[in-house]
């Protein structure tokens, strides 16, 4: 059995926090659009966020990082990131142009990832420019639904600064496997 699905490897208190994550999502979903309860989808996300903290703190400083949390993190996160942007198109007709976006760079992300577990036998955490992106797309949506009644052009320059910092990750992602595949 591939080393990414042992026993220890799996049932850990991050990973559970991920999947608690992904629970969250439906959740974050009914109360921005079904409910339009700004306030509470804002807090559903800003606990999503803190568990994606936390599960990275118990990782590492309880020596629980695993091959599946490295894998289960990242998709938790990507997910509860889509599914805010997609809600926050509804309002804001510039995130079609970030969904699109956001989408692209996370096939490219996961082409990348898979083919460094298939060529090194790696897979790797990640790196600050995506923590970079992370940390500004959910500070620019968390404004987005708090503040509906923004103006239009101040919506599409938080928009805009995401896209910036998403086009400077992949960037910095792409060059990052690039020379990774090139070392022996």
């Amino acid at each position: 059995m591939h080393r990414i699905f042992r026993k220890d490897q799996v049932l850990t208190i991050p990973n559970l926090l991920s999947v608690i994550r992904l629970a969250l999502i439906p959740l974050i979903v009914w109360l921005y659009i079904g409910k339009q309860e700004y306030s509470a989808a804002v807090a559903v996300i800003l606990i999503s966020g803190a568990t994606d903290i936390i599960d990275g703190f118990i990782a590492r400083k309880f020596n629980m990082v695993s091959d599946l949390g490295k894998i289960l993190d990242p998709v938790a996160d990507k997910l509860t990131q889509a599914t805010v942007i997609l809600c926050l198109t509804v309002k804001y007709r510039w995130m079609r142009g970030l969904i699109v976006l956001f989408v692209v760079k996370e096939i490219i992300m996961a082409v990348l990832g898979y083919m460094a577990i298939q060529k090194k036998d790696v897979v790797n955490s990640a790196k600050w420019y995506g923590k970079l992106n992370t940390v500004v797309l959910y500070l620019v949506m968390t404004c987005l639904i708090l503040f509906p009644s923004i103006s239009e052009t101040v919506a599409n320059v938080l928009i805009g600064i995401c896209i910036c910092v998403m086009l400077m990750s992949l960037t910095l992602y792409i060059r990052f496997y690039l020379n990774l595949f090139r070392t022996n």
